[in-house]
This record gives C-alpha cells, sequence and structure tokens, in this order.
C-alpha cells in the first residue's frame, strides 16, 4: 500500500466523520487524494501523535467503531497487527486517567474484533493478553475505571467466542476474590460469564484452580466445539454459592445480566429453587422496575417455588402502579405485568386464586387524578378479570365486577379518532381563560417531540390556527398567546398568512398608543412581534411570506414609537429583502435553540449618550474609593531587595542566579542523568565535575526529591503556580457625591430623596514592577456606595500590632464592597507593591478613571503549601511532607554530596539545581506565645513537631491536624553534624548569622537554660519553586529558629517577619 500523501488535520478528520454520517463513504475531497484503503492506517497514526488534541482522538475511536464493518473488513493482516500496536501503546503510555482515552481506546477496538471477522486467532490472543495483563492488577486505585472497562471488553469477547477464557477461569475466581473497590462488580460479571459458557458449551475444564499462566494467554486449541463432559459438579456448586454470595455488590443492571446467567446455572444443576428465592425474592418491594424484572424472571423459571406467594407479588405490583412519584412508563409496565400474571392465574384453574384475582380486581377502578394511558390500561384490566370470572361459571361476581366497571366509566365520553370536538372545546376554553395557555402550549410540545402523536399535535395547532386567531383579532391581551403564536409560526405545515394580518393589526394599535407610561410596556411587546417574525424567517420559505411579512416590518420600522424596535425591525426587513432563503435560515439558525424572552439583546447594546472623561475630578480618586486586603499584612513592607543585574557576556544572569538561585538546565532526551551545564562566569565552584561516590541515605534524598520537583511547574514552559490576595473594593458615599453628585442626579429628581451612589462595569486593572508576571483585570458589574462608618484607621507603622489587627467586617447585601481578587504569578518570592488603576461609568454615563492606592504584597503572602505528588494517598501525607522536610533541610545545608545534582521539572523540559543557605533567630518569648502565633498564622506549614512535652500542648489545642508527632526528642547528634557540614561550606553562604560566636546550627545555650520542651518544623513552598524552612527549638522562655532556605534573598524579610509574629 502506497504511502498517503499527507496526514489528515483535525479540521479534515471532523469533515471526514461527517461525511460518513451523512452518506456512509467519504466523499470526492478525500478520494481525490488519498485510498480508502488507507483511512484504517492514517486513523491509527493520528492516534499516535502527541500533538493531537484529545477530543479529536476520541471522535476518531468513536468512529473506527461505528464504521469497522466498512474499514476493516476483509483486510489483511498487517491492518490488524498496527491496530493492536496502537492499542497497546495507547494503554502503555503514562497518562493520569482521567481524559477517557484510554477506556475509549479498549471499547472501540473490541468492538473491532467482535464486529470483523476477518482476523486470525493471534490478533485476539494479543488483545485479550493485553486486557488481562491490565486486569491483573486488583485493588489498584488509580486504574479501576480501567480495569472495569477491560473486564467488560473481556466478557463482551468471551460472549463473542464461547470458552475463549475457560482455561483461565480459576485465576478470575481468584482475581473477584481479591478485588475490593467498585471494579469487582465487572470482574464478577467476567467470570459468571465465563462459568455460564463452561456450563452451557460442556467444556471439561477446572473452575477454581489451573495450571495455565494468566499471561502470555494462549487461545485454548478446541475453542467453540464441546467436549460433552462439562465441569466437575463440585467445583460447580462452589462456584455457584460464590456467586450466590455478591448480589449486594450489583447495581440493578448488573443484577439483570447476573440473573440472565445464574437462572439457567441452577437450572443446569437442579439446584433447589428456594435457595434462589429466599435471597431475591425481596427486591420485589423495591421501586427499581429491573429488580422486578428480576424477581419475575426466577418466578416464570421457578413457578413450584413460589406457590402461595403469588397474591403478593400481585399485589405489590398493584401498589407499585398507584404510586405517584414515580414515572408513568413504569406504573404502566406493573399493570402489564399484572396482566401477564393474571392470564397465567386464570388458566391454572385453581379456585382459590381465581377468587384472589377478583377480590384484586376490583381494587382497579380508574382514578379521578391517573393519566389518560394509565386508565385505559386499568379498564383492560376489569375486562379482562371479568372475561376469566364469567368463563368460569361465577356468573353472580362477574356481573357484579362488570356493573361495576360500567359506573366507573359512567362520566367518559367516547369519541371516534376523527372527532375534532377536543380540539374545539380546547380552543374554546384557550379564548375565555389566559391562564390555560402554558398548560396547551406544553400539551402541543409534548404531541410535537412524540413521533407516534406529531401528526395529532399539528391537527391541534391547524386547528387553534383556524378557530383561535380569528377570536383574538379583537383581543387586547394578546400578549398572553404570544407563546402559542410562536409554536404556529414554527410549525412549517400551517400557512403564516393568517398570523402576518393578526399581528399587524396588534401593531397598528400599538402604534396609536401615546401616555408617558407605556415606554417600556411597548418595548416589550414589539420585541415579542419581532421574535416572532424570526421564527417566521427561520422556519419558512421567503416566498411564502415575503409579501405580508414585507408590509409588517415596513410599518414597525416606519412608525413604532420604539426606536429600539425600529431599528431592529429595519435590519429584519434588508434581511428579507437581500438575503436568500437558505442563507438567511442559517444566520438566524441560533433562534430555534433559544426560547423568546421578555429581554432581548438589543436592550444591552443601546448606545448610551458618551461623556468626556474630566481628569480634574478623577485626581483624588482614592479618597473616596479603597481597595483594601481582607488580610493584613504582619509586615507592612516599605521596601524591597532589588539586586541589578551584573551582565556577564551575552547571559545577563543576575547575581541572584549567580549565586544560590536554582538554576534551570535543559534536558537532554538522550543522556540518562540530568547535568547542570552553566557558564563558566556562572559557576559557583571551579573545576570540572568529578564522579562521586554516595551513601544510600544520600541517594534516598536524591530520589526523594526528585519525585518531588516531578510536580513542580516549569515557569518557562507551563503555567506557574498562582498566589491569589483577596481585597474589597469600597466606595464612599457622602466624598464621592460631593464631587460627581452635580452631574449624576437628574433635574427631576432634585426634591427626592436621593439614593445611593453607585458605579456601573468597573475594570480594576493591576501593574507591579516587581517580578509578578501579568496580573488579570477584575471586572465588577455593579458597586454601591456605603454611608462613612466609625473604621478603624490604622497608622503608618511599619510593623502591625498582633492584637490590634482590624477585623473583617460582616458584609451583607450590595452595601458591603465588592470582592476582588490579586492573582499573582510570582518569578520570584520577594514583597512588592501591585499599583491599582480602575475605570468606571457614573450613573449619568460620566467616565471615572484613575489610581487608587496600591496593595502592598508581603513575603507572608509567598507562603504556600508544598506540593504533593497525586498518587500519594492521604494516609502518607504527613509522612511524606515531615521526608520531604528532611530532604531540603540536609540538601540546604550547602552538603557538598548534593552539590551537584539536578532535578527535573514537571514536562522534563528543565531541571533545577539547590544550593542553600542557612540563619538563626533567638526569639525571646514564652512557650506560650509561639504556640498560640504558630497555630495562627502558620498551622498549614506545620509539618512534624517532636518532644513529648510540646506534642501535648499542641495536641491539646486540637488546630494543627496531620502531621507527623514525635513523642521522643531527637538526638543532638544531628545538630552536631549539620553544625560540621555548615562549617565546612561556609564560603559559598551569602548571608550568615551569628550569635555570640557561635556556628548557625549550634545549640544556643540560653535557649538551653529555660527548658525545652521540642521542636516545631516548618516548610513553606515558595513560588516558583523555591523554600523556606524553620525548625524552632522551644523552650519556657526563650525560642532558637534554626532558619534554611534556597532563595536567600528572602532572610532580608523573614527577621522582620519573625518579630511582627512572636516578639511584638
Amino acid at each position: 500500500m502506497t504511502t498517503p500523501a499527507r496526514p489528515l488535520s483535525v479540521h479534515d478528520w471532523d469533515v471526514l466523520i461527517e461525511d460518513f454520517q451523512d452518506s456512509g463513504a467519504p466523499r470526492d475531497w478525500f478520494t481525490s487524494v488519498f485510498s480508502t484503503d488507507s483511512l484504517p492506517d492514517l486513523a491509527l497514526s493520528s492516534l499516535l501523535k502527541k500533538e493531537f488534541p484529545l477530543p479529536s482522538k476520541l471522535s476518531i475511536l468513536v468512529f473506527l467503531d461505528e464504521f469497522s464493518e466498512t474499514l476493516f473488513d476483509r483486510r489483511g493482516d498487517e491492518t490488524f497487527d498496527r491496530l493492536v500496536d496502537a492499542l497497546r501503546a495507547i494503554v502503555q503510555s503514562p497518562t493520569d486517567g482521567s481524559n477517557g482515552l484510554k477506556e475509549q481506546a479498549l471499547i472501540s477496538f473490541t468492538s473491532v474484533l467482535v464486529a470483523v471477522g476477518s482476523f486470525s486467532v493471534r490478533h485476539v490472543e494479543a488483545v485479550v493478553d493485553l486486557l488481562l495483563a491490565l486486569v491483573n492488577r486488583p485493588n489498584h486505585g488509580f486504574d479501576r475505571q480501567a480495569r472495569a472497562v477491560a473486564c467488560e471488553c473481556l466478557r463482551q469477547l468471551e460472549r463473542a467466542f464461547p470458552g475463549l477464557l475457560s482455561d483461565v477461569a480459576g485465576h478470575l475466581w481468584s482475581l473477584c476474590q481479591a478485588e475490593r473497590t467498585h471494579a469487582v462488580q465487572a470482574y464478577l460479571l467476567l467470570f459468571t460469564t465465563v462459568v455460564y459458557n463452561v456450563v452451557n458449551q460442556k467444556l471439561k475444564v477446572s473452575l477454581l484452580s489451573t495450571s495455565v499462566p494468566l499471561v502470555p494467554f494462549n487461545a485454548p486449541p478446541n475453542l467453540g466445539q464441546s467436549q460433552g463432559l462439562g465441569p466437575d459438579q463440585k467445583e460447580l456448586r462452589r462456584t455457584l454459592a460464590f456467586m450466590l454470595e455478591s448480589p449486594y455488590l450489583f447495581t440493578s443492571c448488573a443484577m439483570m445480566e447476573f440473573m440472565g446467567m445464574v437462572v439457567p446455572l441452577a437450572s443446569a444443576l437442579e439446584l433447589q429453587a428456594s435457595m434462589l428465592k429466599v435471597q431475591f425474592l425481596g427486591m420485589i418491594y423495591s421501586f427499581d422496575p429491573m429488580l422486578c424484572h428480576v424477581v419475575l424472571l426466577m418466578y416464570t423459571q421457578f413457578p413450584d417455588a413460589f406457590e402461595g406467594q403469588e397474591k403478593d407479588i400481585m399485589r405489590r405490583l398493584m401498589l407499585l402502579s398507584k404510586e405517584t412519584q414515580i414515572y408513568l412508563v413504569f406504573r404502566l409496565l406493573a399493570l402489564h405485568w399484572l396482566m401477564g400474571l393474571f392470564n397465567k392465574v386464570m388458566l391454572s384453574g385453581e379456585v382459590g386464586k381465581r377468587k384472589s384475582v377478583l377480590e384484586m380486581g376490583r381494587k382497579f377502578h380508574p382514578g379521578v387524578f391517573d393519566p389518560l394511558a394509565l386508565k385505559a390500561l386499568k379498564l383492560d384490566m376489569l375486562v379482562q378479570c371479568y372475561v376469566g370470572l364469567s368463563g368460569g361459571g361465577d356468573n353472580g361476581k362477574s356481573s357484579e365486577l362488570l356493573q361495576e366497571c360500567l359506573v366507573s366509566v359512567s362520566d367518559f365520553k367516547w369519541l371516534p379518532p376523527w372527532s375534532s370536538e377536543t380540539g374545539g372545546l380546547l380552543v374554546d376554553m384557550t379564548s375565555q381563560f389566559q391562564i390555560l395557555v402554558p398548560v396547551v402550549v406544553s400539551f402541543i410540545d409534548r404531541l410535537i417531540n412524540c413521533e407516534k402523536h406529531q401528526w395529532l399535535g399539528e391537527r391541534f395547532l391547524q386547528t387553534i390556527d383556524e378557530k383561535l386567531l380569528p377570536k383574538l383579532e379583537k383581543s387586547c391581551l394578546l400578549t398572553a398567546y404570544f407563546p402559542l403564536l410562536h409554536r404556529i409560526a414554527e410549525n412549517d405545515t400551517i400557512p403564516p398568512s393568517r398570523l402576518i394580518v393578526l399581528l399587524t393589526k396588534f401593531v397598528l394599535t400599538l402604534v396609536d398608543k401615546r401616555g408617558y407610561d407605556v415606554g417600556l410596556k411597548l418595548w416589550d411587546q414589539g420585541t415579542e412581534v419581532l421574535g416572532i417574525c424570526r421564527t417566521l424567517l427561520s422556519h419558512h420559505k421567503s416566498s411564502r411570506l415575503f409579501l405580508g411579512l414585507s408590509r409588517l416590518l415596513s410599518l414597525m420600522c416606519l412608525y413604532f414609537p420604539d426606536l429600539d424596535v425600529r431599528d431592529n425591525a429595519r435590519i429584519y426587513l434588508r434581511m428579507l429583502v437581500c438575503i436568500p432563503g437558505r442563507r438567511l435560515k442559517n444566520i438566524l439558525k441560533p433562534a430555534d435553540t433559544v426560547s423568546p424572552s421578555t429581554h432581548s439583546s438589543a436592550f444591552f447594546t443601546v448606545q448610551s449618550p458618551r461623556f468626556r472623561h474630566d481628569p480634574n475630578k478623577s485626581w483624588n480618586l482614592s479618597s473616596y474609593i479603597h481597595l483594601e486586603r481582607v488580610t493584613s499584612l504582619l509586615v507592612k513592607q516599605s521596601w524591597s531587595l532589588s539586586l541589578p543585574s551584573l551582565g556577564v557576556g551575552n547571559d545577563g544572569y543576575s547575581i541572584i542566579e549567580s549565586k544560590v538561585q536554582v538554576d534551570e538546565v535543559e534536558a537532554d532526551s538522550s543522556s540518562q542523568e540530568l547535568l547542570q551545564l552553566l557558564p563558566e562566569s556562572r559557576r559557583i565552584e571551579s573545576g570540572k565535575p568529578t564522579l562521586r561516590v554516595m551513601d544510600a541515605k544520600i541517594a534516598e534524598i536524591l530520589e526523594r526529591l526528585r519525585r518531588y520537583f516531578s510536580v513542580v511547574p516549569d515557569l518557562r514552559h507551563m503555567p506557574g503556580i498562582k498566589v491569589r490576595i483577596n481585597c474589597t473594593l469600597r466606595l464612599d458615599a457622602e466624598p464621592y457625591s460631593s464631587i460627581w453628585g452635580s452631574q449624576t442626579q437628574s433635574p427631576e429628581l432634585d426634591k427626592v430623596d436621593s439614593s445611593p451612589p453607585a458605579l456601573f462595569a468597573t475594570v480594576v486593572k493591576f501593574s507591579s514592577s516587581a517580578p509578578y508576571g501579568s496580573i488579570p483585570s477584575c471586572r465588577i458589574p455593579f458597586l454601591l456606595g456605603e454611608t462613612q462608618g466609625d473604621k478603624n484607621v490604622q497608622g503608618s507603622l511599619d510593623i502591625v500590632l498582633l492584637g490590634d489587627a482590624p477585623k473583617e467586617e460582616e458584609k451583607d447585601g450590595l452595601g458591603g464592597g465588592a470582592s476582588v481578587t490579586v492573582e499573582l504569578e510570582p518569578r520570584e518570592p520577594t514583597p512588592g507593591l501591585v499599583e491599582v488603576s480602575m475605570e468606571a461609568n457614573a450613573e449619568s454615563g460620566q467616565m471615572i478613571q484613575g489610581k487608587l492606592e496600591s496593595v502592598p504584597v508581603g513575603i507572608e503572602d509567598m507562603f504556600l503549601k508544598a506540593l504533593a505528588p497525586p498518587d500519594e494517598h492521604e494516609d502518607t501525607i504527613p509522612s511524606y511532607y515531615s521526608d520531604l522536610f528532611n530532604a531540603l533541610w540536609e540538601v540546604c545545608g550547602s552538603s557538598s554530596s548534593t552539590a551537584h545534582e539536578t532535578f527535573a521539572l514537571k514536562g522534563g523540559k528543565t531541571a533545577a539545581a539547590i544550593s542553600g543557605t542557612r540563619s538563626v533567630k533567638l526569639l525571646e518569648v514564652p512557650a506560650e506565645t509561639v504556640i498560640q502565633a504558630s497555630e495562627l498564622h502558620l498551622a498549614p506549614f506545620v509539618v512534624a513537631i517532636t518532644g513529648e512535652q510540646l506534642v501535648n500542648i499542641v495536641r491539646e489545642g486540637g488546630i494543627i491536624e496531620n502531621i507527623l508527632w514525635q513523642e521522643e526528642e531527637e538526638g543532638r547528634g544531628q545538630g552536631t553534624a549539620s553544625s560540621s557540614m555548615g562549617t565546612s561550606g561556609s564560603n559559598r553562604d551569602p548571608l550568615r548569622l551569628t550569635y555570640i560566636g557561635y556556628g548557625d546550627d549550634q545549640e544556643v545555650p540560653m535557649s538551653r537554660s529555660r527548658g525545652k520542651l521540642g521542636k516545631i518544623k516548618m516548610l513553606m513552598f515558595l513560588p516558583p519553586r523555591y523554600h523556606l524552612l524553620f525548625e524552632m527549638e522551644v523552650g519556657e522562655g526563650s525560642t532558637l529558629v534554626h532558619i534554611r532556605t534556597d532563595y536567600w534573598p528572602c532572610l532580608a524579610y523573614v527577621d522582620d517577619y519573625l518579630e511582627a509574629l512572636f516578639l511584638l
């Protein structure tokens, strides 16, 4: 086969699939370039392209399934080899399991094998081998949905080729016992199908044990041939007992499938039907029709086992037919089941059962509020009971039943099918009572949407057009009938002449209306008339309605009082005159799916008068429009550490990048290890990288960090992690009115008490010189002013007292301000200011523009919880964060054993290298203050607490949860080791704080003398990929905070933050 000229694009596939759905074959644009035989190869190659969008791949898979006979019939082995290879590539590809591609591929390719018969046995073996390998992972929660789909695919293959999986029945039995997720239903159905085929084909195989391995799979040599012996009866009974213990795991549809196979198995074993009855009879009392059908299936198969309980079953079905809260179709189905049971009882000839039918038959009189179909079926049952009793000799009782039946239908009026009396009655009632219009419209919709009764709905609409519209010409309440007029306009079987004449007369009455109170009402009525005109244009030929509709639209665009309606009528008139009918219908096509509304889109596009911006009034905008943070900062940062870039060659790396910033390097796909390749001017340490020997501890740390960094987004190639700051936008009414009040109030309302002012269509824009990326704007449709209340005005202190932090006021209604979210994407975790500008419209249409007060961003805004891999279980999250803290603590300690290591970020295109630094901070505060402040501000970042006393205190508080608790104090050897490492790498640390000659991580004697309670370990993620670690040695009178980070500039802000948090 020749290679295709070019691959198909996404658009080509959309057009090709649509062509197949329309005509079942490709059109000339495809056959002139490609061969029809190349379609399977083109489809498989598109499925394996990574850049191909997921929706298109799903559409191609459904296309292969739907047209499998056309695409794969009489194909050679090469085509099916490529099919199996494509399935293996899709199933074994690493995905998150949530897009459904694997599941749809399994379903489509299995359907191809079942529908097409030109493949060989080895292709079936290859597909079954792949499915069994996927199924053979019980209790693996990540792919449980894929495993359930694989079981269903194996079941369909087993049904298509009976006995295919007979040799591995023992493995399937073990998998059913081991599975504990919701996929166990699919496992049980697969095993039941295999057992059913083994019994039906009389195959001599073991059901509970096997010596054949599960994979690789080989089809039985005698596939499709009966051996005439069958399985061991003892094993079969044990298998059936196991299957009967699991019905509670099935849904109603699965129970239907299950019982359809179990009942024949029970018959083959000559099992006592009473066992099935005891276990499954209770399902008749459910409201699920599928479960009721299962019980009736057993009843028809084992009638002797249900001897004496027919009356209970019939009574339950009768009660189901009277339950008004269930669907009508289920109530009708219950009556049909009853009718079948009545026939069986009548034919049995037993007198006792016939009497019970007579007593029950008297309870089937039609109710007043029963639907018509239900009444008719109940009458049929009454007549059937009468016929059965009269044939059995019970003439007295049967005549009594007949008399009751006639009384129940005495108020009914029977009409022939061709009678139009019902339509005339509905027309008369609708013309007298406008409240019935929605009911009639709903009735018409039900008839039109039903394929069987569509003709009846169209006939009823024609009756309304002929008899109701002439009565509405003199009615002043025509607007109540607009929904009916829309239904008439949608039906192309009704001539539109009467409707257009009626609308023309209605518009003439509106043209003569005048008055100050009819403006909005005229616009509403005119818009409804134009909506009906649009419906006519969408459903009728232009030649059919051109003359009458052009006159109506001309009348509206010339004389209608409302300007907006006149403009829209002029647009429709030009479309009717200038655009051909088919193209016009395509333009107006969305009107078919949009219900008529009282608010037309033109209402929102009315051009309001424009006012120029007045800069003299907007210069002090921040004095009466306030954008405030919901949560105040502990430290109001008035400065920011900004290091200038030092150009080195053409690289232009900054000091931060050349010293301690996590360096990024492109990952080479051909290499097995990620190496840090930096320019010579950026090398932290001179000399070539050398081979290193690392112990098991370092290897474990590196492996843990590689797993962690694999979920950290690469800012260069994908969106970064967002930092969101919640703010509130308020408008002070008094100062705003003093500046803009002269133009916002109309002259007619000067004498009336004015309502609070408001701003409309407010757009708040953000910008910043800090590395925060592009900050999206915020749109506020309506902002109501509020009076100036008693507000706690904070001073210009750099540090806010913790006890005096302003509390967020409770806001209700429109007077509490609008919520605004500032969304940052930091390139560096540094504090800064976000400049704010806004645009809004005043009530008079005046445009308001200006700048507001900047929003401060503190170092605490950058504190985020570290990311966790998606496959990490919730039970192991505390230990995961504790291990991650220990790994980062070790790496940030300037350890030479990990200095040259790199870690691939998410996506695998970029790697990062860590170079950390350390510091300490002594806090002369009691332990109670440290614990309370940590619980209030840093609780989400606590990963572990050590020390029995400290653990007991924090646990009693109940605020910090889901962390690692270590009641035994860690040994001092670890701190000593950290200190020795810090001394060896002190030349690389850009910033270092020491106390009284002690090293960074050495223990300060003054904190030891006051009673050590334990340690609190905290891990803060600093976007985009940095970290800040605290290890607090909490004492009774003081606390020593050991600090480590891989972004040393943040230490300039941590000192002030800790003082604001604990000391003041």
